[in-house]
């Protein structure tokens, strides 16, 4: 028998779910509703579902690491997406190198850490 997985997704939190729901799609995932308080967000066949849940220790400690072919597209849209004023508390490092790597961090408006390396 070989053991294995055909889908994985992660519950990420939300302190405000409409504003996060709304900072998500702007980054350019495309959400699709989910169930119980739930909106599925996706790109590229990569996937997570947001819940309308906070709790502040584990939202600051919650990351996900993005691999991506392009970082300075994401970085281009981290400064057009927190630079509107529109997602208060969400920010992003430009990239920068690590072990061989371009990394760029982007915290959204609860403070779930998300990392886009190339």
């Amino acid at each position: 028998m070989t053991l294995s997985i055909i889908d994985m997704k992660a519950y990420v939190p939300s302190k405000d779910f409409e504003l996060s729901k709304r900072f998500y799609q702007a980054l350019g995932f495309n959400m699709s509703e989910g169930w119980g308080g739930t909106a599925d967000f996706e790109l590229n066949g990569s996937r997570f579902r947001l819940q309308n849940y906070y709790n502040k220790d584990w939202a600051e400690n919650f990351m996900f690491v993005m691999g991506v072919t392009d970082i300075e597209a994401w970085h281009q849209r981290a400064k057009d997406v927190v630079g509107t004023g529109d997602f208060p508390n969400a920010r992003f490092a430009p990239p920068e190198p690590v072990s061989g790597s371009q990394v760029m961090h982007i915290w959204d408006p609860c403070g779930v850490l998300l990392i886009f390396v190339q």
